[in-house]
């Protein structure tokens, strides 16, 4: 097969949420794809029943649509090569299991699941290799027919040769051999009639024409057992590219069974479609230029195989984080607005106000870093304070008492007022009752805000108005 055209896929098994390491996955395909004109398609590999979600699929495509990474061919998209879900496609898979024992290249393995738990805890005990020890390799025509005459089940296994070493070109590790007699006879098809993930992977790559294998480095042990199945059917293979691993900050490898994994749990928190990939690009990748803020478009034009990197990848949370309060600073304010409305409505919070919205939606949009935090930034412009007994005590020291007296008359003398003014009371008062630093701020900010340390006074006092102001600071009078 000459590949004329290049076509990569993403195929995740629905076995759950998108992890950020299936993200890399796709987003390192699709932008191949982009970036040479090609083709990304979605196949959904479904044929381990076992572990199969129910949801997991709609989930899937739709946090790949959540992320902008639009598929050319696949489910709900269609295609002139589908179907694009493994567990339509079990007739294929069975047609060419039977002619590779046909052939000689496959053979009927009718041991049960007994004897092979038991051959793994006596490999494992004797610190041997756990694999198949070939018991049905060389059974013959008659004892197979007598086996299928009795009604025995049986898997079908790729008669993997026993001398020599399959090699190969990975485009991130260059040449990679191994030696066949530490191959497995590995199952291609189960009793159950559904093809393992290996017989399955090769023929709808080569029927699909996928150009390029773009995937962890975790499948790299299953290089020899496709390109037998390849060879064996007489295909040529596509190109092998394997990702370096991805690792928490003590170069532990990232586990689904670790929390922050899913790209669902980091949208419900408020991260940025855009940021996240960003972010996920530079997980084993560098740009020409070196730099850590490339937008989308900017990935699809200067992505290349060859900038991969070997070495395992650290997934630094708080530089996502980072890299997310990068984002919000440059959103525009309609797109902020919008962006963060649905965090306050889960909230409870009422934003009918604009003005007020608006105001804290830019005193947020500078100090926080995900759109959860613009609630967390912001809610005590909307809900009742609360206070801690040492926060009471300052509030009711004479201090304190005297510039809340001080504020009121100022304010209610005032009928109408701006932030200038606010700013010269600050001042004012500052100098009539000789109360300066943290007893002047500290009493305003607790009785006004609800913490010692926020935005200046004149903000929270121009976003809470002049009678959330003058109301907040009367509730303070002993």
């Amino acid at each position: 097969m000459n590949f004329d055209k290049i076509r990569v896929r993403f195929a995740p098994s629905p076995t759950g949420y998108l992890h950020v390491g299936g993200l890399r996955t796709a987003l390192f395909n699709y932008l191949f794809a982009r970036s040479n004109n090609g083709d990304f398609i979605l196949r959904i590999e479904d044929t381990d029943r076992n572990r199969f979600v129910p949801g997991a699929t709609e989930n899937l495509v739709s946090t790949l649509q959540k992320m902008g990474l639009n598929y050319d061919e696949g489910p709900e998209v269609g295609g002139k090569f589908g179907p694009y879900f493994q567990s339509q496609r079990t007739e294929i898979y069975k047609q060419y299991a039977d002619k590779l024992v046909e052939e000689g290249k496959a053979y009927r393995c009718f041991c049960s699941s007994e004897r092979l738990e038991n051959l793994r805890e006596q490999q494992l005990e004797n610190k041997k290799t756990v694999m198949y020890d070939g018991k049905c390799r060389n059974l013959s025509e008659q004892e197979v027919q007598e086996k299928l005459d009795a009604g025995e089940s049986y898997v079908i296994r790729a008669r993997i040769p026993k001398s020599g070493k399959t090699v190969y070109f990975d485009k991130v590790r260059g040449k990679v051999e191994f030696d066949n007699s530490e191959v497995d006879d590995q199952i291609l098809l189960k009793s159950d009639g559904y093809p393992t993930y290996h017989l399955a992977n090769v023929v709808d790559d080569h029927l699909m024409k996928i150009s390029h294998v773009i995937r962890g480095e975790e499948w790299i042990s299953s290089v020899p057992k496709h390109i037998f199945l390849y060879s064996s059917l007489g295909w040529k293979h596509p190109k092998f590219v394997h990702l370096p691993l991805l690792l928490n900050p003590d170069k532990s490898k990232l586990s689904k069974r670790q929390g922050d994994v899913a790209v669902e749990r980091y949208l419900e928190k408020g991260y940025l479609p855009d940021a996240i990939l960003n972010f996920v690009a530079l997980l084993g990748w560098h740009g020409p230029d070196d730099k850590e803020i490339y937008s989308i478009k900017k990935l699809e034009k200067v992505f290349s195989l060859k900038r991969i990197k070997k070495a395992g990848a650290v997934f630094d949370r708080e530089k996502l984080k980072w890299m997310n309060g990068q984002y919000i600073r440059k959103t525009s304010m309609p797109d902020m607005k919008r962006l963060a409305k649905p965090f306050y409505q889960k909230a409870n919070i009422d934003i009918q106000e604009e003005e007020k919205y608006e105001k804290c939606i830019q005193l947020a949009k500078k100090r926080a870093s995900t759109l959860q935090e613009f609630v967390a930034e912001t809610q005590m412009f909307y809900l009742p304070l609360k206070f801690s007994d040492e926060q009471k005590e300052i509030l009711q020291n004479d201090k304190s008492q005297k510039i809340f007296k001080y504020w009121i008359q100022a304010l209610t003398d005032k009928k109408s007022w701006d932030l200038n003014y606010v700013k010269n009371l600050i001042k004012e008062s500052q100098a009539a009752l000789d109360i300066k630093g943290k007893d002047f701020y500290w009493a305003l900010r607790i009785a006004l805000y609800g913490e010692t340390h926020g935005p200046g006074i004149d903000t929270i006092v121009d976003i809470l108005g002049k009678e959330k102001t003058l109301e907040r600071l009367m509730k303070q009078i002993n």
